[in-house]
């Protein structure tokens, strides 16, 4: 099961939403920025259908 979030860009601060596949209980990946294509690095916390912590930082 999916769940979606909206984040903020540490670099640019645009938001965007990123979508969490909440099936996986300890997620650490990286992923670009939709408006500035920079790095970030997404670390989340999940139970099934729901994102329990999300931090995303600079990559």
């Amino acid at each position: 099961m999916e769940a979606a979030e909206t984040i903020a860009c540490p670099y640019c601060g645009q938001h965007f939403e990123l979508v969490i596949d909440t099936a996986t209980p300890h997620q650490r990946f990286t992923t670009d920025c939709e408006v500035c294509c920079r790095p970030l690095e997404v670390t989340v916390e999940c139970e099934i259908g729901e994102i329990l912590s999300l931090d995303i930082a600079a990559g």
